[in-house]
């Protein structure tokens, strides 16, 4: 009994941390049809960020919010690539992801920035919480961010900005022709994804104690397979069920982790049963219309 509390209890952790990324991509790949691949340089560079303020002082919290603002700036690059000098949008994630892995190694001064004697906002909490657990604690802590992030989504996504943000993703077209600058919705969207990335990166680097310039390889793929499990479980009609949706699936997707880990697989074997698994979820609705002989379109290719 204690074993599956302390899975559901990681997992809980996790799925969390893990949904505000999950989160993030939702907002570029589903609401916006834009394909970023830089999250997987913003998740380090929020980690980075956070980490080396906190080393020198800063307060916590503040690093925290700072690192928010930076992984903004990263994605407002990616859209000015692809809005002003009309690189595609797959490419501009790439080219700014490989560019941020240099600007984290000049951050932190090396591969690494640890934390380990450092006062991080889990410790402080801690202190709000005496006789918590430090897992409980990351948890009531990472559920007020999470609060705060699908409250914040769920009032922007209905304002005038917010519906034209979506309306960018299911017609840019269309949109245009009613005056909408697309260009704007674009940088928007693409700042905010970012930034609640690298949000989620300076919490993780505070709880695990380091921040590491390789901890977002894979993120990309993290996020797309809570996205994806999120939508085929839940199936959310309205926006703050879907952003609840992209929690859930994180989750589901921790929580299978865990239990693949706790069966012995190897750590090292991860990056390779998350890709098997984003695939059979990716192809479960290819699979129901095969067998029921409909037709299907070829794939997206961007």
């Amino acid at each position: 009994m204690d074993v599956v509390t302390n899975i559901l209890t990681l997992a809980g952790y996790e799925g969390l941390v893990f949904g505000i990324v999950a989160i993030g991509i939702h907002l570029t790949f589903r609401t916006l049809s834009f394909p970023d691949l830089s999250v997987d340089g913003t998740f380090p560079l929020g980690g980075a960020i956070a980490a080396v303020l906190i080393s020198q002082g800063a307060n916590p919290f503040l690093a925290t919010f700072i690192a928010l603002i930076g992984g903004m700036g990263a994605g407002l690059i990616t859209g000015l690539l692809n809005t002003k000098l009309r690189i595609s949008a797959l490419l501009s994630g790439i080219i700014v992801m490989v560019g941020l892995y240099s600007v984290n190694l000049r951050i932190m001064g090396g591969a690494n920035e640890p934390l380990l004697r450092d006062i991080t906002s889990f410790d402080i909490m801690a202190r709000i919480m005496p006789g918590a657990s430090k897992l409980i604690v990351a948890i009531v802590l990472v559920v007020i961010v999470v609060i705060l992030v699908i409250g914040f989504l769920s009032w922007f996504l209905r304002t005038e900005i917010g519906l034209a943000l979506r309306a960018t993703g299911d017609n840019e077209e269309m949109v245009r022709g009613f005056g909408v600058d697309t260009d704007k919705t674009v940088l928007i969207g693409c700042a905010i994804s970012n930034g609640l990335v690298a949000l989620a990166g300076a919490l993780v680097a505070q709880n695990q104690g380091f921040s590491d310039v390789g901890m977002g390889i894979g993120m990309i793929v993290l996020g797309l397979a809570s996205v994806i499990i999120g939508e085929a479980l839940f199936r959310p009609r309205g926006i703050t069920m879907v952003l609840l949706a992209a929690i859930g699936g994180a989750f589901v997707y921790r929580l299978f982790i865990a239990i693949v880990l706790r069966l012995g697989a190897a750590p090292g074997d991860l990056k390779l049963i998350t890709a098997v698994l984003v695939i059979i979820v990716l192809t479960m609705p290819f699979i129901r219309k095969k067998l029921r002989g409909d037709w299907l379109p070829p794939a997206k290719r961007w």
